[in-house]
């Protein structure tokens, strides 16, 4: 059984040093003159989409303001999703089939395409409309990623490409919400969408380097039907829009009646899309699926509001509350680098296990921030802790799915993981545009509907943390020996 991870070993990695058990040399490293292409092209590509994503948290109370329709104001963030839902069913099938080029250039247009119209909005209809187009394309890119690292990398050298991943995010989070902020304030929120359109342009061109190296799933082992995945995609889709239609209805009967119909057809069309027993925690990568989009859940049921929470109940500026978003961000990649500094000594399975909680409790300590009395400062470092947890878990999943599924079924599966990872996000940020909705329709304000928010992500991370024993096969390896599930899975010549 893997030892466990003390508070000090983690506020020091460095002490673990002499414990590190010596890694064979490989043929060159993350930036080895073979593998910048790949490890560049995706740095760029996810900064892009860290910058995109950072910059529209901060401006939206600003482009709320303008375009009107506050109580539309989680629709921005769940019709992204929304449409991601679709982009990474169809990349995913695509990359068993085509390789990961084709998929990547698709959603790389409509990524664009996105940009554009979000940028030249008049309503927030409108807006809403392009984020759903940027959303496909955008769903696209994660599990291209994924598969470009299983397929490319050695399996100790991936936990270093995640970590190096989520530092592409530093910038972005250090300058990006504070100049996102000042844009919007200053000039205008549409540079934060038109302003990326030349960056894609260099970005995704880097990567096109890189991907092409990439080689594609043995031929023959090409997965399922991707008709049918494809078909399960769009009612995923349409079960998330019907949830998310129901949730933001004044009519209490309408919510009620489309939001459960929502819920189901979601959960059958992903019982189909995931691997048996995902939504059962099936031990091993099906619990690792489920846990994915619980912890998204968890986390961006609050993420996308803090801004909202600070602006108009604690009355900070957006440049201001930017910073809080800047604050989880690096405290994020600074959890990613400590469970890539640690991972030849404790298992992905206990990085899990402590990153659950600490979630948890950096989400419920912004609950206090509600209250005049409480200074409204702390929220910078409480949500920084929240985001530490999140670095020290989120990749744990993917590495234990590229680790366990054969190479010809990594592109479902790491779909099916971005699709939960997804579906968490929408689900989570579309029950909180409900609580706010209802407290704005009420006469309360925002406020009410942020705390509402913020317990159901304190309940759902503790819920994650109950269920990551899970993740361990029924009979676990020891430490050091080789994963057989690989082995199995292999054998098998399918999933689990």
């Amino acid at each position: 059984m893997p030892e466990e991870i003390t508070a000090e070993e983690l506020a020091h990695p460095e002490s673990l040093a002499v414990h590190q058990p010596h890694v064979p040399p490989e043929e060159g490293g993350l930036w080895s003159a073979q593998r910048r292409p790949l490890t560049l092209g995706l740095v760029l590509t996810i900064t892009l989409v860290a910058a995109e994503a950072l910059a529209v948290s901060t401006a939206m109370p600003i482009v709320a303001r303008e375009l009107g329709g506050l109580e539309l104001y989680g629709l921005v963030f769940s019709a992204f999703l929304v449409g991601s839902l679709i982009g990474i069913v169809v990349a995913g099938s695509l990359i068993d089939r085509r390789g990961v080029v084709m998929p990547f250039l698709l959603g790389l247009t409509l990524f664009a395409i996105g940009l554009a119209l979000g940028g030249a909005a008049v309503s927030m209809p409108m807006l809403i409309g392009a984020r759903l187009i940027q959303g496909i394309g955008g769903g696209a890119i994660p599990p291209i990623a994924y598969v470009a690292i299983g397929r490319s990398l050695p399996e100790h050298l991936r936990p270093r490409m995640f970590a190096t991943m989520s530092t592409a995010w530093i910038l972005p989070g250090i300058f990006g919400p504070a100049v996102a902020g000042v844009v919007a304030e200053a000039f205008s929120w549409r540079f934060i969408f038109l302003g990326l359109l030349p960056l894609l342009a260099v970005s995704g061109s880097m990567a096109y380097r890189g991907l092409r190296n990439v080689h594609d799933a043995p031929a023959g082992a090409k997965g399922s039907s991707g008709g049918t995945r494809i078909r399960d995609g769009l009612i995923v889709g349409a079960g998330v829009a019907l949830l998310t239609g129901g949730l933001t209805s004044t009519s209490l009967l309408v919510a009620a009646g489309l939001g459960a119909a929502g819920l189901l057809i979601t959960l059958w069309a992903f019982r189909r899309l995931a691997p048996a027993g995902t939504l059962r925690a099936a031990r091993g990568y099906p619990t690792a699926i489920l846990l994915r989009g619980l912890l998204t859940f968890a986390f961006f049921t609050v993420d996308a509001y803090v801004a909202l929470l600070l602006v108009e109940v604690r009355g900070w500026s957006a440049a201001g509350a930017g910073i809080a978003l800047t604050a989880a961000t690096v405290s994020w990649t600074a959890g990613s680098w400590t469970q890539a500094r640690l991972t030849t000594r404790f298992s992905h399975e206990r990085f899990v296990r402590v990153g659950f909680p600490v979630v948890a409790l950096g989400i419920a300590g912004l609950g206090l921030i509600s209250f005049p009395a409480v200074p409204s400062w702390l929220a910078v470092p409480i949500f920084a802790f929240a985001g530490y947890g999140m670095g020290l878990a989120y990749a744990q999943f993917a590495l234990i799915v590229l680790r366990d599924v054969p190479r010809d079924s990594q592109g479902e599966v790491t779909a099916a993981l971005t699709l939960s990872d997804s579906l968490g996000t929408v689900l989570g940020t579309s029950l909180a545009a409900a609580f706010i909705a209802a407290g704005v329709r009420a006469g309360l304000g925002p406020g009410p509907g942020v705390e509402a928010a913020i317990a159901a992500g304190a309940v759902v991370a503790a819920i994650g943390w109950v269920i990551a024993p899970r993740l361990l096969p029924a009979a676990a390896p020891a430490r050091g020996a080789p994963a057989t599930g690989s082995l199995e899975a292999e054998a098998s010549g399918g999933l689990r």
